[in-house]
């Protein structure tokens, strides 16, 4: 049996909802991992879920963020948010993390801060958030478990992740401490899914609504899956849909997915 693992920001599970429940039921996807769900938890449509089978979690809050975890397995919390550590003079309470186990499984939902204007205040909560998830998943790591952190990460990693990287170069998702840290997460034993599966495919997670980037393939890929040696040892496939992009009403994201040899993991 294998397991399909799918990540997709959403910008706004009441919007998406409809668009969400038809492209899992007809990928198969076993468990979906949403961002910028953009509600609180009460109002997150558990009901609709589980009525195809899924058990949800969310971390949500009004208007803004808010992440959750739609899987037909049970479902174990571990926890809403990144401790501080030794960040100092900051503060966070913002839906942006949500850390599951699903059987031997480590789940690890992410919306990272996208940062702009750099530099500023929001470009420092960026690199704050970035430490405390580089602290964080080394303590996953170091237990030996299977890990699976996935999300909307907002960094281009490399000009292959990019249409046109000219046009990013002084951007939050691009600058040179960004990149460094994400480098520093994935160096301490994280492979990135996509590229070790294809690793020179141009393709994209993300364009904007704006000046027609969709109809001129003008995007950018921040939406990954990183994953753990147990899980690239189980790896059998990892891709980018970019069909619900193209369908009325869309979010700005598309999905991507991984699937898994689920027997050694479930």
């Amino acid at each position: 049996m294998n397991l399909k693992i799918a990540s997709f920001n959403v910008n706004s599970i009441k919007m998406r909802l409809n668009n969400v429940l038809e492209w899992i039921e007809d990928s198969k996807t076993d468990i979906i991992l949403m961002q910028e769900t953009k509600t609180v938890d009460e109002n997150f449509p558990h009901l609709e879920f589980n009525n195809k089978g899924y058990e949800t979690i969310c971390c949500g809050q009004k208007s803004y963020n808010g992440v959750a975890i739609a899987s037909k397995f049970k479902i174990k919390e571990i926890s809403r948010s990144l401790p501080f550590y030794d960040e100092k003079n900051i503060e966070d309470n913002q839906a942006r993390f949500l850390h599951v186990k699903i059987e031997k499984m480590n789940l690890i939902c992410i919306y990272l801060p996208n940062g702009n204007p750099a530099p500023g205040e929001k470009y420092d909560y960026k690199i704050s958030w970035m430490r405390r998830l580089i602290k964080y998943t080394k303590e996953i790591y170091d237990k030996n478990e299977p890990l699976v952190i996935g999300g909307d990460f907002n960094v281009i990693q490399s000009e292959l992740d990019c249409y046109d990287i000219n046009k990013w170069t002084e951007d939050a998702l691009y600058l040179e401490p960004t990149r460094r840290k994400m480098k520093e997460l994935i160096n301490i034993g994280l492979t990135d899914s996509f590229r070790l599966i294809h690793p020179n495919n141009k393709e994209y997670s993300f364009w904007d609504y704006q000046a027609g980037a969709w109809q001129k393939d003008n995007g950018i890929r921040i939406d990954f899956f990183l994953i753990s040696p147990e899980i690239v040892d189980i790896l059998k496939s990892a891709g980018i849909d970019k069909t619900p992009r193209g369908k009325e009403k869309p979010s700005d994201h598309t999905p991507i997915w991984i699937e898994l040899e689920g027997k050694t993991i479930l």
